[in-house]
């Protein structure tokens, strides 16, 4: 098995102690829809450019003609023009239930976005027959764009989570195809613990598929069948964010327990350990091994204590920070904060390189086709914001 240094939580506490803040511009406020000044603990400053608001936004990404799409956690699914302004709803997609974490969750665009119009989205689902019942769920669909919106057709389910539980926390379902032209989901453990280390079940894990969502055959554990078949890697908690380097390294990231989050790099078959091991422990005071107790288990590149929340990942090579390439961001919730993450290319070692804040947690994060950085903030009225490096 491949193990990764940890990075210890003692000096990732030293580098927050710097704390990132946000400096409103003359004429506006960080609250308000003006642009403002971000300083990082890292003394980087950046200009961020408030530019649509959202009711609850969960993901994004951009098209090759440089509009995009954005989910938001109720159901509706927005079309933006390349400035950033909603340009009108894509029509036609599933009727979801906001409940808990659940609702509308990631898009992504098939590898063939330009031939054939598909997308992937994953929601969350309950059972009609009984409604605390639940389960993510990945769909391929069509889309079909104009100026002013879009509409889905052809939808049809690929994957779920099995088996559907009660509750509605720890759905996960982020997904990245793979530069091999592979569909690769993050499944969380749905706040059951056991799951993540048990192969009858696909939560708690990282599954790969083919793009139609029939299982590989060279897949680690495909010759147990069943739902062991789709699963690439497991031991994990909560994976809200998942990316491919370009070393085609596959990095996600995980919401620990009580502190604890990760920063993996995801190595076809490993078990991550949770919940045997953790940097965290159970929200109700148990404590909870370190992974250095534990060696048969993949330790993190990186891990956060306190915790920072993770939600939405990206490995930058956007061109518009130089410095920056090859580092992860990352959107923080409770640290209310953009983390960077430097990542060294030949180790694959990792370490907090920066934190920007401007209070308010942050949902999702993307590389602009233009080199900027974009991110959603959480919640009710959650902004899109561009940013760029500041000019002085």
């Amino acid at each position: 098995m491949r193990h990764l240094k940890l990075v210890s939580a003692a000096a990732l506490a030293a580098g927050m102690a710097l704390a990132a803040c946000a400096t409103p511009a003359e004429n506006s406020a960080a609250g308000g829809q003006g642009s403002f000044t971000v300083t990082g603990s890292d003394r980087v400053k950046l200009t961020a450019t408030p530019l649509e608001t959202f009711d609850a936004p969960w993901a994004m990404t951009f098209l090759p003609d440089g509009r995009a799409l954005v989910t938001e956690k109720a159901g509706t699914f927005w079309l933006l023009n390349a400035d950033g302004t909603k340009a009108g709803e894509i029509t036609g997609g599933p009727e979801v239930q906001p409940w808990g974490q659940g609702g509308l969750g990631d898009v992504i665009l098939h590898p063939d976005f330009a031939k054939t119009g598909e997308i992937y989205l994953s929601y969350s689902a309950r059972e009609p027959q009984n409604m605390e019942a639940s389960n993510a769920v990945v769909e391929l669909a069509k889309l079909s764009l104009t100026e002013t919106g879009g509409a889905l057709s052809e939808r049809k389910i690929i994957w779920e989570q099995t088996p559907k539980h009660t509750g509605s926390g720890h759905y996960g379902h982020r997904m990245v195809v793979s530069p091999d032209r592979h569909l690769f989901i993050t499944s969380g453990d749905r706040q059951l613990f056991t799951p993540a280390q048990d192969m009858n079940s696909n939560m708690g894990k990282i599954v790969r598929l083919n793009l139609d969502g029939s299982v590989p055959a060279d897949n680690p554990f495909a010759d147990q069948g069943g739902v062991a078949a789709q699963v690439w890697t497991l031991g994990h908690r909560n994976p809200l964010g998942i990316d491919f380097d370009n070393s085609g390294r596959l990095w996600a990231q995980e919401m620990g327990p009580a502190h604890g989050d990760e920063l993996n790099l995801i190595i076809r078959g490993e078990n991550y350990g949770y919940p045997e091991v953790s940097n965290g422990d159970h929200y109700d005071g148990r404590k909870i091994p370190n992974h250095d107790t534990r060696p048969e288990f993949a330790a993190p590149a990186a891990y956060w204590v306190p915790a920072i929340s993770p939600a939405g990942l990206v490995i930058y090579y956007g061109g518009m920070f130089p410095d920056w390439n090859g580092n992860a961001f990352i959107g923080g919730l409770s640290s209310q904060a953009l983390i960077r993450v430097k990542i060294d290319e030949e180790s694959a070692r990792a370490s907090e390189g920066g934190r920007y804040s401007w209070n308010k947690r942050i949902r999702e994060v993307e590389e602009g086709p233009d080199g900027a950085i974009y991110v959603l903030e959480d919640g009710d009225n959650g902004r899109l914001i561009r940013l760029t490096p500041a000019s002085n």
